[in-house]
């Protein structure tokens, strides 16, 4: 594998938008600006984040991505050791210059934001820390991953994150993205055991887990609905993340594996939860 490719491969390209769009969204939304703050923040949470966040992940995982059949393709690259030093360099330098631009535009508390959303990045995969190997940890680290740059969005547009419907909006992405991790913990039950690797699905099971990660959806639902006006209609996009789940309800530790169609259709299933975001902030948009 050419260096080139591996350091796109390893930044996980299907998921780019998953990262820029919260960002991209709030801050569009709340400012009505295509500035230069909403251009950096986008592309530096479009690519150079995923390749800090996968990349670090990819290179400390290898070992364990080594037994792992699933690793290789649009769900992990499976970087060889000759590979490590220029995904790391590349995640590095890539995201210095635009983290240099978002901490001196930013506030102090700002900065805190997107110091503790990097943070929690490198947390996940990095060796001595490794937060991905203590289970529930790993979901909210997880999580986190998600939420931070619609917080840190929210924030520079110049509203609360914490206060009335933003608040709700934020904790139903935290919700979401815990529930997509806890799910895709599932399918490596048995691989992470025979690794050594907790996890939150290695220490409730692939069974509860699964029923945990409906639960989590079921509340962002809920949280969207109780936020009212036109954002419970982003409910809409969390219902085939729930059907998905239903075929898994008793799934056993032995057959977690089985679990891994539905984590690709998720990954699917993300397209349609954007299609379904975007008409929405397009009626706002035009009701101003």
């Amino acid at each position: 594998m050419k260096p080139v490719v591996a350091i796109i491969q390893s930044s996980r390209p299907i998921s780019w938008v998953n990262t820029a769009f919260p960002f991209a969204v709030a801050y569009l939304l709340l400012t009505g600006e295509f500035d230069l703050v909403f251009w950096v923040g986008t592309l530096f949470f479009l690519i150079p984040y995923n390749l800090l966040m996968y990349g670090i992940n990819d290179v400390f995982d290898y070992e364990s991505d080594l037994a792992n059949p699933r690793k290789g393709g649009v769900e992990g690259a499976l970087l060889k050791p000759e590979l490590h030093r220029p995904v790391m360099v590349s995640a590095l330098v890539s995201s210095l210059p635009f983290l240099l631009f978002l901490f001196w535009v930013s506030d102090f508390l700002g900065d805190l934001i997107l110091a503790v959303t990097i943070f929690t990045v490198v947390a996940y995969s990095l060796k001595g820390l490794r937060f991905k190997e203590i289970p529930f940890l790993d979901s909210v680290t997880s999580a986190s991953h998600f939420t931070g740059p619609l917080i840190f969005g929210i924030h520079l547009g110049g509203a609360d994150p914490l206060n009335g419907p933003a608040l709700l909006i934020v904790l139903a992405l935290f919700f979401w993205s815990m529930a997509s991790h806890a799910f895709g913990a599932v399918q490596d039950v048995k691989a992470d055991r025979i690794a050594g690797i907790g996890s939150v699905a290695t220490s409730i099971g692939a069974r509860w887990t699964v029923r945990f990660a409906f639960f989590l959806y079921s509340i962002a639902a809920l949280l969207l609905v109780i936020a009212g006006d036109r954002i419970t209609l982003a409910a809409i996009a969390l219902i085939p993340y729930l059907g998905i789940l239903i075929p898994y309800w008793n799934l056993s530790d032995e057959d977690c594996e089985k679990a891994n169609w539905g984590w690709k259709s998720f990954l699917w299933l993300n397209i349609f939860a954007g299609a379904v975001v975007s008409l929405i902030i397009i009626e706002i948009v035009q009701g101003r």
